[in-house]
């Protein structure tokens, strides 16, 4: 209840105005106001922006975002916990920094040993070709051998000795066996009689006209040629067809 604001009246005393003897009384007392109380607020939440702290509170500290990383610190915030902040962040992004260039590094290591692993299996695909090509270019020649002392055979005539026969199965048996060692290293003849004439795998050491065949066609295998893969051992020596 807000008390009476009306302030206290003074009484004055007036008189004949003959009466200079009796001054007129005047009260000095003055108006004054009432105490005016404030009135209380009902109670309800407190009021953030006017909150006040006391010193002996704790410090507030700046609770961490979702992905783990510190909150932001207010401006005025000081004193240790901006420096621990501002060192963690730092050393956050040096550690950052550090894994990239390691991510880097083992990307570029793992490129290098793949394409050295890739240089090492076609160095040692080359070498194994190199090697054996050379081993049936020294080879060949006794299979030649082996394969003229066949064809005697069909001269021999019936009245020879069995003995004599009995030897050239023997050798027919090393020249099949020697083919077989030859075809596992992958070393193949060269196809020649009934193909075109190749020059990068047949040399032609005869030439014949004739109606028979088509121009530039091999029309007799001579001495057989071989090849590893795409490697050459040695060309076939081959008569060709010619247009009369």
């Amino acid at each position: 209840m807000v008390p009476d604001d009306r302030t206290k009246r003074i009484p004055v005393n007036f008189h004949d105005g003959n009466g200079e003897d009796d001054p007129v009384a005047v009260s000095n007392e003055l108006e004054t106001p009432a105490e005016v109380t404030t009135p209380t607020p009902e109670s309800g939440p407190p009021d953030l922006d006017h909150e006040t702290f006391s010193e002996t509170d704790p410090p507030v500290r700046p609770s961490p975002q979702a992905d783990g990383s510190p909150a932001d610190v207010a401006p005025n915030a000081g004193g240790p916990e901006l420096a621990e902040l501002v060192a963690t962040r730092a050393e956050l992004k040096r550690l950052e920094a550090e894994a990239k260039d390691l991510r880097d590094s083992l990307a570029r290591r793992q490129a290098d040993f793949e394409n050295y692993r890739k240089r090492m299996e076609r160095e040692r695909t080359e070498t194994y070709n190199r090697v054996v090509a050379d081993i049936a270019a020294k080879l060949l020649p006794v299979l030649d051998n082996l394969k003229r002392a066949l064809e005697t055979e069909a001269s021999v005539e019936a009245s020879e000795s069995d003995e004599f026969r009995h030897f050239l199965s023997g050798v027919d048996l090393i020249y099949k066996q020697l083919n077989g060692v030859l075809d596992a290293f992958g070393v193949k003849p060269v196809a020649a009689e009934g193909e075109m004439f190749n020059p990068h795998v047949h040399e032609a050491v005869v030439t014949e006209e004739t109606d028979e065949y088509e121009p530039d066609t091999v029309m007799q295998e001579i001495v057989r040629g071989f090849k590893l893969g795409d490697k050459l051992i040695r060309p076939a020596l081959v008569k060709v067809a010619v247009k009369k």
